[in-house]
């Protein structure tokens, strides 16, 4: 069933920036501005923000899935925005920015999500766009689709963390090449390299994104897809005996939750899980 709520503050008339769309336990975020390749505003910002927001309170939503409405995902920051502040001197750039509504969330608030959070990369995906869709947990892609961190040839620097998380992705070497080159990459590339995680072909690209979400809601404890996506960010800057201790301490708690009960139970009697929603935060 398709959702139609409020457009948040600044949006563009008549417009919904992020559509939401509910299939089943899985919540469809779309990027909503096709005549601009989705490019990111504040208003798209926030508006996505609100929906990831919301669907973290909602116990019926157990994933996620974002894509982008029309020929791209996400061409990266709105270039008008962008051409203001290159064209301003000094002191008007110093006013532009103080004039820049402030931020209630960081720009890195999709990592924050306890629910996975897969990407249907369904056409370009450039600078802030790559980094959206790579702070998503799983990402599929169309084998036409553009992924490029585009920030060189733009006279920008790796912005919101893409030189940490690409590198952990790909490797040092590939990830300086991405990021010095700001060369497109498309499906088939990004999967070889491990940018993205499946290729399909474009007019499955969306069911099939949705399926894996909906495969992870029905058989997969929510507790546990938290846990896990906690571990393996924590695990990156950690060592291997640290991430031991962690699983560890995890695995008593996790003794004491109905999560393995629950788990053990459903494999036993050949029934599909029922496993209780995260808790509030």
């Amino acid at each position: 069933m398709q959702h139609t709520l409020a457009a948040g503050p600044g949006a563009e008339p008549g417009t919904d920036t992020v559509l939401a769309e509910r299939r089943g336990p899985v919540l469809v975020l779309t990027l909503n501005r096709p005549d601009r390749l989705n490019a990111w505003t504040y208003a798209l910002e926030d508006r996505y923000f609100d929906l990831l927001d919301q669907a973290e309170a909602d116990p019926d939503v157990r994933a996620v899935v974002l894509t982008g409405a029309g020929r791209g995902f996400c061409a990266g920051a709105d270039l008008d925005d962008l051409a203001a502040v290159g064209n301003a001197d000094a002191a008007a750039l110093d006013a532009t920015l103080a004039a820049l509504p402030a931020r209630s969330r960081p720009r890195t608030r999709p990592l924050e999500l306890r629910k996975p959070l897969i990407a249907a990369i369904n056409g370009a995906a450039a600078g802030l766009g790559l980094v959206e869709a790579l702070y998503c947990d799983i990402r599929f892609a169309a084998p036409a689709a553009k992924l490029t961190t585009a920030f060189a040839r733009r006279g920008l620097i790796a912005e919101y963390g893409i030189a940490w998380l690409l590198p952990r992705l790909v490797g040092p070497s590939r990830a300086t090449d991405l990021l010095l080159s700001s060369r497109v990459v498309r499906g088939e590339e990004a999967l070889t390299m491990g940018l993205v995680d499946f290729v399909v072909e474009p007019d499955r690209l969306l069911d099939a994104a949705v399926a894996y979400a909906t495969e992870l809601a029905e058989q997969c404890s929510p507790w546990s897809m938290h846990m896990i996506k906690q571990q393996v960010q924590r695990g990156l800057d950690s060592s291997f005996p640290a991430a031991v201790a962690d699983a560890d301490a995890l695995m008593l708690e996790g003794f004491r939750r109905p999560d393995v009960r629950e788990g053990v139970a459903s494999y036993l009697e050949h029934r599909a899980p029922a496993f209780p929603p995260l808790e509030p935060q």
